[in-house]
């Protein structure tokens, strides 16, 4: 892609698939560091699918940050539970708002920063 002329090129970690069996996939922290260090693409890090489990997104978004990574994919849904699909991995926004506050404290303690811009709600409730 980049030799042929597209520079909007990103890596991601999405997650592998094992045989464990408590997540959906599992999310190698460890591949942050090493693509990094390898490359000069920006890695993205996906920690919704990395286990298909709400409860373990947040824990993964911190880590994704701690180990360097450049941006996050995070799905969010104001009624999970009935979304048409990966509802179980997603958020609800006031998750998501308590999860940007604390990935703004992380950055900064490895050198980074979090975009401050507020986020369109689309009809997000509070």
């Amino acid at each position: 892609m980049i030799s042929g002329g597209n520079t909007n090129v990103n890596l991601c970690e999405h997650s592998n698939h094992t045989f464990e069996t408590a997540t959906r996939n599992t999310f190698d922290i460890s591949a942050i560091p090493v693509v990094k260090k390898l490359s000069h693409l920006p890695v993205i890090a996906d920690p919704s699918h990395g286990a298909g489990r709400r409860d373990m997104v947040a824990p993964m978004a911190r880590a994704a940050v701690a180990a360097g990574v450049d941006g996050l994919i995070i799905e969010v849904h104001c009624d999970p539970d009935h979304a048409l699909s990966d509802g179980a991995q997603s958020m609800f926004p006031s998750q998501f708002d308590r999860l940007m506050a604390e990935l703004r404290i992380i950055a900064p303690a490895i050198g980074r920063s979090i975009c401050l811009e507020p986020v369109a709600r689309r009809g997000w409730g509070s």
